[in-house]
């Protein structure tokens, strides 16, 4: 028995490399699919203002950096999985000012997807994103408890998810629940960890369950904040000045009209 329990632990560390490793594949493939299709389709392009290619930029990174640390670990280079930790901590704090500021622009300029009410779109927004480096932050503190540490990055980086899965799904048809949609699709990341946990250990590791407690707080704390007077306060600041301030903050958008010459 003492054998059996010492080759269960000894094969241990791989089987969570290779699930990582599969689940930020995953993730990066979704991410590079949703904004490529949106490319395709002609729905974004190289025109747009430069605070949207340098959010690009820093989100796409943060893709690469995550696949990397991944593939660094499942390789067994954990020194130089360090050193990039230390820079991804920093690169996390350019994500939250760059999200913040295009949430900002896109309400200023009215360029919120017609199938968000335009307050919920600022709210869950830098929400998210705040969850997501909250998330990131409490993995790098818990670095030395392996266990932790990557399921707590794994529940932060599907957060990210989200842009690009709403790129994928019908978002139009799924209106007036387009952002609980794009929610659900993407909790199926964490739940994934709990049923690879489940089948090798017969039980979830307490991991998932706090990050699926966040998202699950970020639901809760969007729908509050998005129908209460703070929320339309906030919008009223935001918007000051700009072509936003006239439109009503929970209305939803007007959808685009067929190409010129259709």
């Amino acid at each position: 028995m003492t054998a059996i329990a010492e080759r269960r632990r000894s094969v241990s560390p791989r089987d969570d490399r290779g699930f990582f490793l599969a689940g930020a594949i995953v993730m990066a493939v979704t991410i590079v699919a949703g904004f490529t299709l949106n490319l395709a389709m002609g729905r974004s392009g190289f025109g747009a203002p430069l605070l949207v290619h340098a959010h690009a930029v820093a989100f796409m990174a943060w893709v690469a950096i995550y696949l990397a640390q991944n593939i660094l670990v499942t390789r067994g280079n954990i020194a130089l999985h360090r050193r990039l930790g230390w820079f991804a901590a920093g690169w996390v704090v350019v994500m939250l000012v760059l999200g913040c500021a295009i949430t900002v622009f896109d309400i200023r300029v009215v360029h919120v997807p017609f199938f968000f009410r335009p307050l919920h779109f600022l709210v869950f927004n830098p929400l998210s994103l705040f969850a997501f480096a909250g998330l990131t932050y409490a993995a790098i503190a818990l670095r030395r408890r392996t266990d932790w540490h990557r399921r707590l990055h794994f529940c932060g980086m599907a957060m990210m998810v989200a842009p690009a899965v709403g790129r994928l799904l019908p978002l139009p048809l799924l209106t007036p629940f387009a952002w609980e949609a794009t929610f659900a699709v993407c909790l199926l990341f964490p739940l994934a960890g709990v049923v690879m946990d489940l089948r090798r250990s017969g039980h979830v590791h307490p991991a998932w369950l706090y990050g699926l407690a966040v998202t699950f707080a970020v639901l809760a704390v969007t729908e509050a904040v998005t129908y209460s007077p703070i929320g339309k306060a906030l919008y009223q600041v935001v918007a000051a000045g700009s072509k936003g301030a006239d439109v009503a903050p929970l209305a939803f958008g007007r959808p685009p009209g067929p190409p010129p010459g259709q």
